[in-house]
Protein backbone atom coordinates (compact mmCIF):
# COMPACT_ATOMS: atom_id res chain seq x y z
CA UNK A 1 0.00 0.00 0.00
CA UNK A 2 3.07 2.31 0.79
CA UNK A 3 4.49 1.79 -2.96
CA UNK A 4 1.32 2.21 -4.50
CA UNK A 5 0.35 5.56 -2.42
CA UNK A 6 4.04 6.67 -3.19
CA UNK A 7 3.91 6.04 -6.58
CA UNK A 8 0.97 8.04 -6.73
CA UNK A 9 2.88 10.99 -5.40
CA UNK A 10 6.05 10.86 -7.28
CA UNK A 11 3.25 11.94 -10.04
CA UNK A 12 3.22 15.39 -8.44
CA UNK A 13 6.72 16.49 -10.49
CA UNK A 14 5.24 15.83 -13.66
CA UNK A 15 1.84 17.24 -12.96
CA UNK A 16 4.11 20.57 -12.12
CA UNK A 17 5.99 20.30 -15.33
CA UNK A 18 2.61 19.84 -17.04
CA UNK A 19 0.70 22.91 -15.38
CA UNK A 20 3.33 25.42 -14.59
CA UNK A 21 6.44 26.79 -17.06
CA UNK A 22 9.99 25.25 -15.31
CA UNK A 23 10.69 29.49 -15.11
CA UNK A 24 7.82 30.11 -13.13
CA UNK A 25 8.33 27.26 -10.49
CA UNK A 26 9.81 28.37 -7.22
CA UNK A 27 13.03 26.98 -5.72
CA UNK A 28 12.14 25.27 -2.14
CA UNK A 29 15.51 25.54 0.07
CA UNK A 30 17.27 22.94 1.21
CA UNK A 31 16.28 21.62 4.17
CA UNK A 32 18.88 20.76 7.43
CA UNK A 33 18.59 17.03 8.90
CA UNK A 34 17.48 17.04 12.79
CA UNK A 35 17.11 13.86 14.82
CA UNK A 36 13.42 12.27 15.54
CA UNK A 37 10.99 10.43 14.04
CA UNK A 38 8.42 13.09 12.42
CA UNK A 39 11.57 15.01 11.79
CA UNK A 40 13.02 12.63 9.87
CA UNK A 41 10.03 12.47 7.90
CA UNK A 42 9.66 16.15 7.14
CA UNK A 43 13.72 15.91 5.95
CA UNK A 44 12.89 13.42 3.60
CA UNK A 45 9.69 15.27 2.10
CA UNK A 46 11.39 18.49 2.36
CA UNK A 47 14.80 16.97 0.35
CA UNK A 48 12.61 15.68 -2.04
CA UNK A 49 10.91 19.02 -2.79
CA UNK A 50 14.08 20.43 -2.77
CA UNK A 51 15.75 17.77 -5.27
CA UNK A 52 12.75 17.92 -7.87
CA UNK A 53 12.05 21.64 -7.92
CA UNK A 54 15.57 22.22 -8.90
CA UNK A 55 15.48 19.44 -11.54
CA UNK A 56 12.20 20.69 -12.44
CA UNK A 57 13.77 24.18 -13.04
CA UNK A 58 16.91 23.47 -14.46
CA UNK A 59 16.60 20.29 -16.50
CA UNK A 60 12.80 19.10 -16.88
CA UNK A 61 14.10 16.13 -18.90
CA UNK A 62 16.24 15.02 -16.24
CA UNK A 63 13.67 15.32 -13.84
CA UNK A 64 10.70 13.61 -16.12
CA UNK A 65 12.97 10.87 -16.44
CA UNK A 66 13.74 10.13 -12.67
CA UNK A 67 10.34 10.47 -11.64
CA UNK A 68 9.47 7.78 -14.62
CA UNK A 69 12.20 5.52 -12.81
CA UNK A 70 11.00 6.38 -9.54
CA UNK A 71 7.67 5.12 -10.41
CA UNK A 72 8.38 2.46 -12.20
CA UNK A 73 10.55 1.46 -9.02
CA UNK A 74 7.89 1.97 -6.48
CA UNK A 75 5.34 -0.37 -8.68
CA UNK A 76 7.61 -3.31 -8.94
CA UNK A 77 8.02 -2.92 -5.27
CA UNK A 78 4.33 -2.89 -4.77
CA UNK A 79 3.93 -6.17 -6.50
CA UNK A 80 6.74 -7.56 -4.88
CA UNK A 81 4.99 -7.36 -1.47
CA UNK A 82 1.94 -8.30 -2.85
CA UNK A 83 3.22 -11.26 -4.03
CA UNK A 84 4.81 -11.85 -0.82
CA UNK A 85 1.87 -11.12 0.88
CA UNK A 86 -0.29 -13.55 -1.24
CA UNK A 87 2.75 -16.63 -0.52
CA UNK A 88 2.32 -16.44 3.12
CA UNK A 89 -1.76 -15.63 2.84
CA UNK A 90 -2.03 -18.92 0.83
CA UNK A 91 -0.41 -21.05 3.35
CA UNK A 92 -2.07 -19.99 6.26
CA UNK A 93 -5.61 -20.24 4.47
CA UNK A 94 -5.03 -23.35 3.68
CA UNK A 95 -3.97 -24.56 7.06
CA UNK A 96 -7.32 -23.41 8.26
CA UNK A 97 -9.36 -24.95 6.15
CA UNK A 98 -7.34 -27.94 6.31
CA UNK A 99 -7.68 -27.77 9.75
CA UNK A 100 -11.32 -27.41 9.27
CA UNK A 101 -11.87 -30.57 7.28
CA UNK A 102 -9.76 -32.81 9.50
CA UNK A 103 -12.30 -31.92 12.63
CA UNK A 104 -15.32 -32.27 10.56
CA UNK A 105 -14.09 -35.84 9.19
CA UNK A 106 -12.35 -36.74 12.74
CA UNK A 107 -16.09 -35.71 14.14
CA UNK A 108 -17.77 -37.25 11.60
CA UNK A 109 -16.13 -40.43 12.71
CA UNK A 110 -16.64 -40.11 16.41
CA UNK A 111 -20.52 -39.48 15.80
CA UNK A 112 -22.90 -42.20 16.67
CA UNK A 113 -24.28 -44.73 14.18
CA UNK A 114 -27.79 -43.06 15.05
CA UNK A 115 -26.88 -39.76 13.26
CA UNK A 116 -25.21 -41.57 10.46
CA UNK A 117 -28.40 -43.51 9.58
CA UNK A 118 -30.65 -40.75 10.66
CA UNK A 119 -28.81 -37.69 8.01
CA UNK A 120 -27.76 -37.54 4.50
CA UNK A 121 -24.43 -38.35 3.79
CA UNK A 122 -24.97 -35.51 0.81
CA UNK A 123 -25.53 -33.27 3.77
CA UNK A 124 -21.92 -33.92 5.65
CA UNK A 125 -20.13 -33.82 2.24
CA UNK A 126 -21.41 -30.22 1.80
CA UNK A 127 -20.29 -28.99 4.89
CA UNK A 128 -16.73 -30.65 4.37
CA UNK A 129 -16.45 -29.28 1.11
CA UNK A 130 -19.19 -26.02 -0.51
CA UNK A 131 -18.91 -25.00 3.60
CA UNK A 132 -15.43 -25.02 4.31
CA UNK A 133 -14.66 -23.52 0.84
CA UNK A 134 -16.78 -20.20 2.17
CA UNK A 135 -14.63 -20.82 5.01
CA UNK A 136 -11.21 -20.63 2.80
CA UNK A 137 -12.78 -17.23 1.19
CA UNK A 138 -14.07 -15.78 4.70
CA UNK A 139 -9.68 -16.09 5.80
CA UNK A 140 -8.64 -14.51 2.95
CA UNK A 141 -11.40 -11.69 4.04
CA UNK A 142 -10.42 -11.44 7.40
CA UNK A 143 -6.81 -11.49 6.57
CA UNK A 144 -7.38 -8.26 4.57
CA UNK A 145 -9.84 -6.81 6.50
CA UNK A 146 -7.12 -6.48 9.79
CA UNK A 147 -4.24 -6.50 8.22
CA UNK A 148 -4.45 -4.38 4.31
CA UNK A 149 -7.39 -2.47 3.97
CA UNK A 150 -7.06 -0.41 7.38
CA UNK A 151 -3.76 0.38 6.87
CA UNK A 152 -4.81 1.43 3.38
CA UNK A 153 -7.61 3.38 4.65
CA UNK A 154 -4.77 5.40 7.60
CA UNK A 155 -2.13 5.87 5.08
CA UNK A 156 -4.83 7.34 2.60
CA UNK A 157 -6.42 9.53 5.00
CA UNK A 158 -3.34 10.95 6.66
CA UNK A 159 -2.51 11.64 2.59
CA UNK A 160 -5.72 13.03 2.29
CA UNK A 161 -5.73 15.56 5.45
CA UNK A 162 -2.23 16.79 4.33
CA UNK A 163 -3.15 17.66 1.19
CA UNK A 164 -6.11 19.17 2.31
CA UNK A 165 -7.97 19.27 4.95
CA UNK A 166 -11.41 20.84 3.96
CA UNK A 167 -11.96 18.56 0.88
CA UNK A 168 -10.87 15.75 3.28
CA UNK A 169 -13.53 16.68 5.26
CA UNK A 170 -16.10 16.99 2.53
CA UNK A 171 -15.26 13.19 1.09
CA UNK A 172 -15.38 11.63 4.23
CA UNK A 173 -19.32 11.68 4.05
CA UNK A 174 -19.20 8.12 2.22
CA UNK A 175 -17.99 6.40 5.11
CA UNK A 176 -21.21 5.91 7.13
CA UNK A 177 -23.85 6.21 3.67
CA UNK A 178 -21.42 2.93 2.92
CA UNK A 179 -22.31 1.68 6.64
CA UNK A 180 -25.74 1.97 6.75
CA UNK A 181 -25.51 -0.08 3.17
CA UNK A 182 -23.54 -2.78 4.47
CA UNK A 183 -25.62 -3.46 7.25
CA UNK A 184 -28.86 -3.58 5.69
CA UNK A 185 -27.60 -6.06 2.61
CA UNK A 186 -25.84 -8.22 5.24
CA UNK A 187 -29.10 -9.39 7.35
CA UNK A 188 -31.01 -10.20 4.20
CA UNK A 189 -27.57 -11.93 2.76
CA UNK A 190 -26.84 -14.23 5.57
CA UNK A 191 -30.47 -15.38 5.38
CA UNK A 192 -29.93 -16.92 1.59
CA UNK A 193 -26.57 -17.70 1.84
CA UNK A 194 -27.48 -20.71 4.58
CA UNK A 195 -30.90 -21.31 2.58
CA UNK A 196 -28.13 -21.82 -0.26
CA UNK A 197 -26.14 -23.81 1.67
CA UNK A 198 -28.73 -26.23 3.09
CA UNK A 199 -29.94 -26.50 -0.56
CA UNK A 200 -26.57 -27.81 -2.05
CA UNK A 201 -26.64 -30.52 1.13
CA UNK A 202 -30.05 -31.37 -0.75
CA UNK A 203 -28.36 -31.65 -4.13
CA UNK A 204 -25.44 -33.51 -3.04
CA UNK A 205 -27.59 -36.11 -1.47
CA UNK A 206 -28.91 -36.74 -4.87
CA UNK A 207 -26.14 -36.50 -6.94
CA UNK A 208 -25.08 -39.49 -4.70
CA UNK A 209 -28.33 -41.41 -4.77
CA UNK A 210 -28.05 -41.18 -8.28
CA UNK A 211 -24.82 -42.58 -8.83
CA UNK A 212 -25.27 -44.95 -5.82
CA UNK A 213 -28.63 -46.82 -7.33
CA UNK A 214 -27.89 -45.77 -10.97
CA UNK A 215 -28.10 -49.89 -11.35
CA UNK A 216 -31.81 -50.14 -10.20
CA UNK A 217 -32.39 -46.97 -11.33
CA UNK A 218 -31.64 -48.59 -15.09
CA UNK A 219 -33.51 -51.73 -14.51
CA UNK A 220 -36.59 -49.73 -13.19
CA UNK A 221 -36.41 -47.46 -16.52
CA UNK A 222 -36.36 -44.55 -13.70
CA UNK A 223 -33.80 -42.64 -15.33
CA UNK A 224 -35.96 -40.40 -16.83
CA UNK A 225 -38.48 -39.56 -13.49
CA UNK A 226 -34.75 -39.22 -11.26
CA UNK A 227 -33.13 -37.12 -13.96
CA UNK A 228 -36.23 -35.02 -13.13
CA UNK A 229 -36.29 -34.70 -9.94
CA UNK A 230 -32.44 -33.40 -10.07
CA UNK A 231 -33.05 -31.08 -12.35
CA UNK A 232 -35.76 -29.46 -10.20
CA UNK A 233 -33.41 -29.98 -7.07
CA UNK A 234 -30.60 -28.34 -9.45
CA UNK A 235 -32.61 -25.58 -10.33
CA UNK A 236 -33.79 -24.49 -7.21
CA UNK A 237 -30.13 -24.56 -5.76
CA UNK A 238 -29.04 -22.23 -8.59
CA UNK A 239 -32.04 -19.74 -8.45
CA UNK A 240 -30.89 -19.62 -4.41
CA UNK A 241 -26.95 -19.34 -5.53
CA UNK A 242 -28.03 -16.77 -7.68
CA UNK A 243 -30.01 -14.67 -5.10
CA UNK A 244 -26.75 -14.90 -2.54
CA UNK A 245 -24.45 -14.02 -5.40
CA UNK A 246 -26.33 -10.65 -6.41
CA UNK A 247 -26.66 -9.38 -2.58
CA UNK A 248 -23.22 -10.71 -1.77
CA UNK A 249 -21.77 -8.21 -5.43
CA UNK A 250 -24.64 -5.55 -4.22
CA UNK A 251 -22.88 -3.86 -1.70
CA UNK A 252 -19.50 -3.16 -2.98
CA UNK A 253 -21.39 -2.02 -6.67
CA UNK A 254 -23.35 0.92 -4.35
CA UNK A 255 -20.40 1.62 -2.37
CA UNK A 256 -18.80 2.08 -5.84
CA UNK A 257 -21.51 4.61 -7.11
CA UNK A 258 -21.79 6.39 -4.24
CA UNK A 259 -17.66 7.23 -4.12
CA UNK A 260 -18.38 8.13 -7.71
CA UNK A 261 -20.46 10.65 -6.65
CA UNK A 262 -18.74 11.98 -3.97
CA UNK A 263 -15.98 11.99 -6.22
CA UNK A 264 -17.72 14.16 -8.83
CA UNK A 265 -18.70 16.33 -6.00
CA UNK A 266 -15.14 16.44 -5.01
CA UNK A 267 -14.65 17.96 -8.30
CA UNK A 268 -16.93 20.38 -8.31
CA UNK A 269 -16.11 21.81 -4.93
CA UNK A 270 -12.65 21.78 -5.89
CA UNK A 271 -12.67 22.88 -8.78
CA UNK A 272 -15.00 26.22 -7.94
CA UNK A 273 -11.93 27.02 -4.92
CA UNK A 274 -9.32 27.28 -7.86
CA UNK A 275 -11.41 28.84 -10.48
CA UNK A 276 -12.17 31.31 -7.74
CA UNK A 277 -8.88 32.20 -7.04
CA UNK A 278 -8.79 32.96 -3.44
CA UNK A 279 -5.79 32.91 -1.88
CA UNK A 280 -5.60 29.43 -0.17
CA UNK A 281 -6.80 27.90 -3.27
CA UNK A 282 -5.40 24.56 -4.05
CA UNK A 283 -2.37 24.54 -6.98
CA UNK A 284 -3.31 22.55 -9.70
CA UNK A 285 -0.71 19.96 -9.36
CA UNK A 286 -1.81 19.36 -5.35
CA UNK A 287 -6.07 19.03 -6.55
CA UNK A 288 -4.93 16.11 -9.16
CA UNK A 289 -2.85 14.87 -6.81
CA UNK A 290 -5.73 14.82 -4.38
CA UNK A 291 -8.14 13.39 -6.53
CA UNK A 292 -6.16 10.76 -7.57
CA UNK A 293 -5.18 9.75 -3.94
CA UNK A 294 -8.84 9.84 -2.97
CA UNK A 295 -9.85 7.49 -6.54
CA UNK A 296 -6.79 5.00 -4.84
CA UNK A 297 -8.94 5.83 -1.41
CA UNK A 298 -12.18 4.42 -2.45
CA UNK A 299 -10.18 1.05 -3.51
CA UNK A 300 -10.14 -0.38 0.11
CA UNK A 301 -13.43 1.23 1.13
CA UNK A 302 -14.84 -1.03 -1.73
CA UNK A 303 -12.54 -4.04 -0.32
CA UNK A 304 -13.77 -3.42 3.06
CA UNK A 305 -17.63 -3.70 2.15
CA UNK A 306 -16.96 -6.69 -0.25
CA UNK A 307 -15.27 -8.30 2.14
CA UNK A 308 -17.53 -7.98 5.22
CA UNK A 309 -19.90 -9.37 2.71
CA UNK A 310 -18.19 -12.82 1.91
CA UNK A 311 -17.73 -12.96 5.62
CA UNK A 312 -21.55 -12.22 6.20
CA UNK A 313 -22.09 -14.97 3.59
CA UNK A 314 -19.38 -17.69 5.26
CA UNK A 315 -21.27 -16.83 8.76
CA UNK A 316 -24.32 -19.24 7.39
CA UNK A 317 -21.48 -21.60 6.41
CA UNK A 318 -19.93 -21.57 9.82
CA UNK A 319 -23.07 -22.03 11.73
CA UNK A 320 -23.12 -25.11 9.84
CA UNK A 321 -19.49 -26.60 10.61
CA UNK A 322 -20.66 -25.80 14.45
CA UNK A 323 -23.60 -27.63 14.29
CA UNK A 324 -21.72 -30.61 13.48
CA UNK A 325 -18.49 -29.91 15.59
CA UNK A 326 -20.71 -29.33 18.61
CA UNK A 327 -23.00 -32.30 18.76
CA UNK A 328 -22.80 -34.40 21.53
CA UNK A 329 -20.48 -37.48 20.19
CA UNK A 330 -22.82 -39.95 22.79
CA UNK A 331 -20.51 -43.18 23.05
CA UNK A 332 -16.97 -41.60 24.44
CA UNK A 333 -14.94 -43.65 26.81
CA UNK A 334 -15.48 -42.27 30.62
CA UNK A 335 -12.98 -40.54 32.65
CA UNK A 336 -11.91 -43.46 34.64
CA UNK A 337 -12.30 -46.09 31.79
CA UNK A 338 -10.43 -48.99 32.04
CA UNK A 339 -8.03 -51.22 29.74
CA UNK A 340 -9.01 -54.91 28.49
CA UNK A 341 -6.26 -57.21 27.13
CA UNK A 342 -8.36 -60.69 26.95
CA UNK A 343 -11.79 -62.45 27.28
CA UNK A 344 -11.57 -65.22 29.84
CA UNK A 345 -14.73 -66.42 31.10
CA UNK A 346 -17.81 -64.70 30.28
CA UNK A 347 -19.65 -61.78 28.41
CA UNK A 348 -23.35 -61.19 30.15
CA UNK A 349 -26.71 -59.05 29.63
CA UNK A 350 -28.21 -58.31 32.55
CA UNK A 351 -31.46 -56.69 32.13
CA UNK A 352 -30.55 -54.46 29.21
CA UNK A 353 -33.29 -52.26 27.49
CA UNK A 354 -32.11 -49.98 24.80
CA UNK A 355 -34.55 -46.66 23.73
CA UNK A 356 -34.32 -45.15 20.23
CA UNK A 357 -35.94 -41.60 20.69
CA UNK A 358 -39.63 -42.50 21.61
CA UNK A 359 -39.22 -46.86 20.87
CA UNK A 360 -38.13 -49.09 22.78
CA UNK A 361 -35.75 -51.77 20.66
CA UNK A 362 -34.42 -54.11 23.19
CA UNK A 363 -36.48 -54.58 26.28
CA UNK A 364 -35.22 -56.25 29.36
CA UNK A 365 -32.56 -58.64 27.95
CA UNK A 366 -30.16 -60.98 30.07
CA UNK A 367 -28.58 -64.31 28.72
CA UNK A 368 -24.71 -64.85 29.44
CA UNK A 369 -22.02 -66.27 26.38
CA UNK A 370 -19.21 -68.54 28.13
CA UNK A 371 -15.81 -68.50 26.32
CA UNK A 372 -15.40 -70.42 23.88
CA UNK A 373 -19.37 -70.76 23.20
CA UNK A 374 -21.67 -70.06 19.66
CA UNK A 375 -24.36 -68.36 20.27
CA UNK A 376 -26.78 -67.29 17.56
CA UNK A 377 -29.69 -64.78 17.43
CA UNK A 378 -32.63 -65.34 15.63
CA UNK A 379 -36.15 -63.37 14.58
CA UNK A 380 -37.94 -61.59 12.61
CA UNK A 381 -36.94 -58.20 10.54
CA UNK A 382 -37.14 -55.15 13.16
CA UNK A 383 -37.21 -58.18 16.15
CA UNK A 384 -33.44 -55.94 17.59
CA UNK A 385 -31.13 -58.20 16.27
CA UNK A 386 -28.70 -56.14 14.77
CA UNK A 387 -29.33 -53.44 17.27
CA UNK A 388 -28.07 -56.34 20.02
CA UNK A 389 -24.75 -56.72 18.62
CA UNK A 390 -24.03 -52.64 18.35
CA UNK A 391 -24.69 -52.68 21.91
CA UNK A 392 -21.67 -54.62 22.51
CA UNK A 393 -19.22 -53.42 20.36
CA UNK A 394 -20.61 -49.99 22.02
CA UNK A 395 -21.86 -48.42 18.42
CA UNK A 396 -24.93 -47.16 20.83
CA UNK A 397 -24.70 -47.08 25.07
CA UNK A 398 -27.57 -49.19 26.48
CA UNK A 399 -30.61 -47.55 28.30
CA UNK A 400 -30.95 -49.43 31.14
CA UNK A 401 -28.89 -52.45 32.34
CA UNK A 402 -25.14 -53.23 31.38
CA UNK A 403 -23.27 -55.37 29.56
CA UNK A 404 -20.29 -57.15 31.51
CA UNK A 405 -17.24 -58.71 29.87
CA UNK A 406 -15.43 -60.90 32.74
CA UNK A 407 -17.23 -58.68 35.18
CA UNK A 408 -16.23 -55.50 34.00
CA UNK A 409 -18.73 -53.24 32.81
CA UNK A 410 -18.50 -52.74 29.12
CA UNK A 411 -19.52 -48.72 29.45
CA UNK A 412 -15.81 -48.78 31.86
CA UNK A 413 -13.53 -50.14 28.93
CA UNK A 414 -11.80 -47.89 26.87
CA UNK A 415 -13.73 -48.24 23.60
CA UNK A 416 -10.65 -49.52 21.59
CA UNK A 417 -9.70 -52.11 23.99
CA UNK A 418 -13.02 -53.61 23.60
CA UNK A 419 -13.63 -53.43 19.95
CA UNK A 420 -9.93 -54.94 19.43
CA UNK A 421 -11.25 -57.89 21.36
CA UNK A 422 -14.03 -58.63 18.32
CA UNK A 423 -13.87 -58.65 14.77
CA UNK A 424 -17.44 -58.31 12.56
CA UNK A 425 -18.94 -59.64 9.69
CA UNK A 426 -21.92 -57.83 8.29
CA UNK A 427 -24.46 -58.80 5.76
CA UNK A 428 -23.19 -56.09 3.46
CA UNK A 429 -19.61 -56.75 3.25
CA UNK A 430 -18.05 -52.88 3.08
CA UNK A 431 -14.56 -52.98 1.48
CA UNK A 432 -12.59 -50.04 0.32
CA UNK A 433 -11.11 -49.28 -3.41
CA UNK A 434 -7.44 -50.17 -2.81
CA UNK A 435 -5.51 -53.47 -2.58
CA UNK A 436 -6.95 -56.91 -1.04
CA UNK A 437 -3.76 -57.18 1.20
CA UNK A 438 -4.94 -53.55 2.83
CA UNK A 439 -8.04 -54.55 3.03
CA UNK A 440 -7.70 -57.38 5.09
CA UNK A 441 -5.28 -55.74 7.20
CA UNK A 442 -7.36 -52.86 7.55
CA UNK A 443 -6.25 -49.93 9.96
CA UNK A 444 -2.77 -51.68 10.46
CA UNK A 445 -0.02 -48.98 8.60
CA UNK A 446 2.71 -51.90 8.48
CA UNK A 447 0.88 -55.26 8.12
CA UNK A 448 2.34 -58.73 8.44
CA UNK A 449 2.25 -60.16 4.91
CA UNK A 450 2.27 -63.92 6.51
CA UNK A 451 -0.85 -63.12 8.75
CA UNK A 452 -2.77 -61.48 5.44
CA UNK A 453 -2.13 -64.84 3.56
CA UNK A 454 -3.09 -67.03 6.69
CA UNK A 455 -6.20 -65.22 6.90
CA UNK A 456 -6.79 -65.37 3.14
CA UNK A 457 -6.31 -69.18 3.93
CA UNK A 458 -8.12 -69.46 6.72
CA UNK A 459 -11.50 -67.67 4.79
CA UNK A 460 -11.04 -69.17 1.80
CA UNK A 461 -9.89 -66.48 0.07
CA UNK A 462 -6.17 -67.49 -1.01
CA UNK A 463 -7.28 -69.29 -4.18
CA UNK A 464 -9.16 -66.77 -6.05
CA UNK A 465 -7.03 -64.12 -4.65
CA UNK A 466 -3.51 -66.09 -6.26
CA UNK A 467 -5.38 -65.79 -9.54
CA UNK A 468 -5.90 -61.94 -9.65
CA UNK A 469 -3.48 -60.05 -11.71
CA UNK A 470 -1.65 -59.07 -8.98
CA UNK A 471 -2.23 -61.12 -6.44
CA UNK A 472 -2.89 -59.70 -2.82
CA UNK A 473 -1.65 -56.19 -4.69
CA UNK A 474 -4.90 -56.05 -7.29
CA UNK A 475 -7.57 -53.09 -6.92
CA UNK A 476 -10.91 -53.95 -5.94
CA UNK A 477 -12.44 -51.53 -6.95
CA UNK A 478 -14.82 -49.19 -4.73
CA UNK A 479 -16.97 -51.03 -2.47
CA UNK A 480 -14.94 -54.10 -3.95
CA UNK A 481 -16.88 -54.00 -7.35
CA UNK A 482 -14.71 -55.88 -8.98
CA UNK A 483 -15.68 -59.17 -7.12
CA UNK A 484 -18.09 -61.23 -6.84
CA UNK A 485 -20.38 -61.48 -3.50
CA UNK A 486 -19.13 -64.24 -2.24
CA UNK A 487 -15.50 -63.13 -3.21
CA UNK A 488 -16.30 -60.01 -1.00
CA UNK A 489 -17.80 -62.07 1.77
CA UNK A 490 -14.43 -64.19 2.00
CA UNK A 491 -12.38 -61.13 2.32
CA UNK A 492 -14.46 -59.68 5.01
CA UNK A 493 -13.95 -62.93 6.60
CA UNK A 494 -10.44 -62.72 6.23
CA UNK A 495 -10.71 -59.14 7.70
CA UNK A 496 -12.36 -60.56 10.64
CA UNK A 497 -9.59 -63.13 11.23
CA UNK A 498 -6.52 -60.59 11.03
CA UNK A 499 -6.19 -59.72 14.37
CA UNK A 500 -7.03 -63.64 15.68
CA UNK A 501 -10.52 -61.36 17.40
CA UNK A 502 -11.40 -63.66 20.40
CA UNK A 503 -15.00 -62.94 19.77
CA UNK A 504 -16.81 -62.76 16.29
CA UNK A 505 -19.89 -61.74 15.46
CA UNK A 506 -21.58 -62.52 12.26
CA UNK A 507 -24.50 -60.15 10.96
CA UNK A 508 -26.29 -62.49 8.41
CA UNK A 509 -22.81 -63.06 6.87
CA UNK A 510 -24.70 -65.68 4.45
CA UNK A 511 -28.35 -64.56 3.40
CA UNK A 512 -27.67 -62.26 0.20
CA UNK A 513 -24.85 -65.06 -1.41
CA UNK A 514 -26.20 -67.28 -3.77
CA UNK A 515 -26.27 -71.45 -3.12
CA UNK A 516 -22.36 -71.94 -4.71
CA UNK A 517 -20.89 -69.30 -3.08
CA UNK A 518 -22.74 -69.49 0.46
CA UNK A 519 -21.08 -72.98 1.03
CA UNK A 520 -17.57 -71.81 0.06
CA UNK A 521 -18.50 -68.99 2.84
CA UNK A 522 -19.90 -71.33 5.21
CA UNK A 523 -17.29 -73.67 5.24
CA UNK A 524 -14.76 -70.76 5.88
CA UNK A 525 -17.27 -69.35 8.51
CA UNK A 526 -16.96 -73.02 10.51
CA UNK A 527 -13.49 -72.84 10.09
CA UNK A 528 -13.04 -69.18 11.66
CA UNK A 529 -16.10 -70.44 14.01
CA UNK A 530 -13.77 -73.29 15.82
CA UNK A 531 -12.21 -72.61 19.28
CA UNK A 532 -13.43 -68.94 19.23
CA UNK A 533 -16.60 -66.91 21.07
CA UNK A 534 -19.04 -66.22 18.16
CA UNK A 535 -22.38 -64.57 17.95
CA UNK A 536 -24.37 -65.24 14.42
CA UNK A 537 -27.19 -63.33 13.38
CA UNK A 538 -29.06 -65.75 11.28
CA UNK A 539 -31.69 -65.51 8.73
CA UNK A 540 -31.20 -68.92 7.30
CA UNK A 541 -31.72 -71.23 10.35
CA UNK A 542 -29.95 -74.41 8.94
CA UNK A 543 -26.66 -72.77 9.50
CA UNK A 544 -27.20 -72.58 13.28
CA UNK A 545 -28.03 -76.11 14.07
CA UNK A 546 -24.97 -76.45 16.01
CA UNK A 547 -25.18 -73.33 18.14
CA UNK A 548 -24.66 -73.33 21.57
CA UNK A 549 -27.25 -71.64 22.93
CA UNK A 550 -29.95 -69.76 20.18
CA UNK A 551 -31.53 -66.84 21.24
CA UNK A 552 -35.08 -66.06 19.68
CA UNK A 553 -36.10 -62.53 19.67
CA UNK A 554 -39.34 -60.81 19.30
CA UNK A 555 -40.57 -57.33 19.28
CA UNK A 556 -37.34 -56.43 21.51
CA UNK A 557 -37.89 -59.37 23.90
CA UNK A 558 -36.09 -62.92 23.99
CA UNK A 559 -39.00 -65.16 24.30
CA UNK A 560 -37.47 -68.47 23.10
CA UNK A 561 -34.13 -69.99 24.30
CA UNK A 562 -32.52 -72.87 24.31
CA UNK A 563 -30.12 -75.41 21.69
CA UNK A 564 -31.82 -76.24 18.33
CA UNK A 565 -33.12 -79.90 19.20
CA UNK A 566 -34.43 -77.95 22.18
CA UNK A 567 -36.10 -75.45 20.52
CA UNK A 568 -37.94 -77.47 18.23
CA UNK A 569 -39.32 -79.34 20.69
CA UNK A 570 -40.85 -76.41 22.34
CA UNK A 571 -42.87 -76.16 18.65
CA UNK A 572 -42.98 -72.02 19.48
CA UNK A 573 -41.77 -69.56 17.14
CA UNK A 574 -38.79 -70.74 16.36
CA UNK A 575 -40.12 -74.04 15.50
CA UNK A 576 -42.46 -72.12 13.04
CA UNK A 577 -39.87 -69.95 11.30
CA UNK A 578 -37.66 -73.71 10.64
CA UNK A 579 -40.72 -75.13 9.24
CA UNK A 580 -41.15 -71.83 6.89
CA UNK A 581 -37.67 -72.37 5.42
CA UNK A 582 -37.44 -76.37 4.99
CA UNK A 583 -41.00 -76.65 3.49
Amino acid sequence: MIFNLLSLVLFIPVLQLIFKKPESITLVAEPEFQWGIPDTFLYVKDYYNFTMTSMVRNNPFDALLFVCVSVMLAFFFKNLFRYGAVWFQSELRMAVVRDVRNKLFNKSMSLPLAYHTNERKGDLMARMVSDVNEIEIAVVCLLELLFREPFAVLINVATLIYLSPSLSLFSFLLMPISAFVISRIGKSLKRTAKKSQEQTSVMYSSMDEGIEGVRIIKAFNAASFVVRRFKKTNLKHQKLVTRTARKKNLSPLLNETIGAGVLLSLVWFGGRIILGGTENALSGEIFMTFIIVFSQFLRPIQNISKNISNMIKSRASQDRINEILNLDEVVVDTPNAKGISSFDKELVFKNVSFQYESELVLDDISFAIEKGQNIAIVGESGSGKTTLINLILRFYNVSSGSIDIDGQKTSDIRINDLRSMMSLVSQDPILFNSSVAENIAFGESEPSREKIIEAAKIANAHTFVEKMQNGYDSIIGERGSLLSGGQKQRLSIARAMYNNPEILILDEATSALDLESEKLVQEALERVMEERTCIVIAHRLSTIRKSDLILVLDKGKIIERGNHKELLEQEGFYKKLYDLQIN
